[in-house]
């Protein structure tokens, strides 16, 4: 069995692989498309999706043995329901403050990383023996 430690610093790894991508993609659309910073969020929060449960699945949340399916679906809400927040409080942050757009979406994912967290491991990837 896993330890928590290690899973928590597999957590970070792919958390930040996939942040990382969430990132450069929402970056790269408002530089190369000039879309809008929540449009270009939307974008990156996509292909970060893939780079993140992939991750998840096979390194930080092996041992819970949840089906591929159920893991995608559960894992797709969990990382859902953290984009709304996400976008909701950049849409708001990104009116009331003057904080550049990439400085302001890093703190977000960021904030948004343990939350994920919690519910990735007692719910999306939890098999009903773990």
């Amino acid at each position: 069995m896993i330890g928590i430690f290690t899973q928590i610093g597999w957590f970070v790894a792919v958390g930040g692989a996939a942040a990382t991508t969430h990132w450069l993609v929402a970056i790269a659309c408002v530089v190369s498309w000039q879309l809008p910073p929540l449009a270009a969020n939307v974008v990156g929060w996509l292909a970060a999706f893939l780079v993140s449960f992939s991750g998840h699945y096979r390194l930080t949340f092996r041992q819970q043995r949840k089906s591929l399916a159920t893991a995608c679906g559960r894992f797709f809400l969990v990382s859902a329901a953290g984009f709304l927040i996400n976008e909701f409080c950049y849409a708001w942050l990104l009116h009331v403050t003057d904080i550049p757009y990439d400085l302001l979406l890093a703190a977000i994912l960021v904030a948004i990383a343990l939350l994920t967290f919690i519910l990735s491991r007692v719910w999306a990837f939890r098999s009903k023996a773990s």
